[in-house]
């Protein structure tokens, strides 16, 4: 979608083809028929905007709260925040008293939404149309007098005098894919360091799975899941640190686990108890199952291995509690047998540190009993186990 055709669908015609295309949902099967009754009102530049714009909206739907009346592009709506981390870091802003912050690579303004909704927002892209779906995308949450865009190469844009940044580089290539280092970010996260000297107090948005060697020191690390899934992860400069070091946050509950927490107590390594504890990705990513097991009063199963254990469930957030009914040294024949006794025929497999995959094992175990469990391909000090158990509601 060039310019052009993105100012269509602002004018009287392009929003009311635009209503007419999102009247209803659009079934893959749909597409076709959709995109040759457009062609005959408008351009193939302009039917393709349209098309794209109601597919996008229905599946950004599960990120904004108002995709309905909203602009994307696919790479753009694919790396865009959801709406929920948008607004908690904009709290992080908000309490820090910052009211005029600039956005670095501001995109579609995922994140500028919400940090208008606290003050003045600086958006900066060198991209004209996600710059323009930017300015329209605050416009409908209702914050487009505090949105201010700038269209530049930030490379080259000098550190602009603001009281905070955010800065959200691409993280994929021309193909899409993924970039894993932070130094092949687009822009590269170094850009922040000519930052930093003029405007000390940042947010950077990076991979939840960035090297920890790639970590700066100066910046506090914060993982974030929503509903259970590791989402991203942010670094923190200058008063927009907590000071409690690394972080795990669980949204849309908005509860936090911290390295302060940590009293430096050994954890210790037995085998497992009655109750199996999977500890939420963000934990894991943040390295705090350890901080975690000290709050649970739990054990590690292995040195290497992210469950802990216990002998009765402890209610926390940030971890889900499995009943362990059985402890057996893997081997395929004697599972297959024991779940045949138990006349279980449906299992759920979950992993960690096993090579084989759940749905190999759930091929070669042939079941074709009436009952479920849950097997857990692990290792306890070492050794290959399945752990056979039920979920704790």
């Amino acid at each position: 979608m060039d310019l052009a055709d993105f100012n269509f669908l602002l004018t009287a015609s392009g929003q009311r083809l635009l209503a007419e295309v999102t009247a209803s949902p659009i079934r893959p099967e749909d597409h076709l028929a959709v995109a040759s009754r457009l062609r005959q009102e408008v351009t193939p530049g302009q039917a393709h905007a349209l098309l794209e714009t109601a597919l996008l909206r229905q599946r950004a739907a599960e990120k904004f709260s108002r995709a309905e009346l909203m602009y994307f592009t696919r790479p753009a709506l694919e790396q865009a925040s959801a709406e929920v981390v948008s607004s908690y870091r904009a709290g992080r802003f908000a309490t820090g008293g910052f009211e005029l912050v600039a956005d670095l690579a501001c995109s579609l303004g995922g994140d500028a939404l919400s940090l208008a909704a606290q003050g003045v927002v600086v958006g900066i892209d060198r991209d004209p149309v996600r710059l323009a779906m930017a300015r329209e995308n605050v416009r409908v949450y209702g914050h487009g007098h505090h949105f201010r865009p700038l269209q530049a190469d930030l490379r080259a844009l000098p550190p602009l005098t603001v009281e905070a940044v955010f800065f959200d580089p691409g993280r994929r290539d021309e193909r899409g894919r993924r970039l894993t280092s932070v130094h092949a970010y687009r822009p590269p996260l170094s850009l922040i360091e000519r930052w930093l000297p003029q405007v000390p107090h940042a947010g950077v948005k990076i991979s939840p799975a960035v090297d920890y060697a790639e970590l700066p020191t100066a910046a506090e690390v914060e993982f974030i899941s929503v509903d259970g899934g590791v989402k991203e992860a942010v670094l923190w400069y200058g008063d927009l640190r907590t000071g409690r070091g690394r972080q795990a946050t669980l949204l849309p509950g908005g509860d936090h686990l911290s390295l302060a927490e940590d009293s430096g107590a050994p954890v210790p390594v037995t085998a497992p108890g009655p109750i199996l504890y999977e500890p939420d990705g963000a934990v894991i990513r943040a390295h705090l199952v350890e901080t975690l097991a000290q709050r649970l009063g739990a054990r590690k199963i292995d040195d290497r291995i992210a469950y802990l254990t216990g002998d009765e469930v402890v209610e926390t957030p940030f971890a889900r509690a499995f009943l362990v009914e059985e402890v057996m040294g893997f081997h395929l024949k004697r599972l297959r047998q024991r779940l045949r006794e138990r006349n279980i025929g449906r299992v759920t497999v979950k992993k960690r540190g096993s090579p084989l995959e759940p749905e190999e094992l759930q091929r070669r175990l042939r079941l074709e009993g009436e009952e479920e469990a849950l097997l857990f391909l692990t290792r306890v000090q070492g050794e290959p186990v399945v752990l056979i158990g039920q979920a704790l509601a």
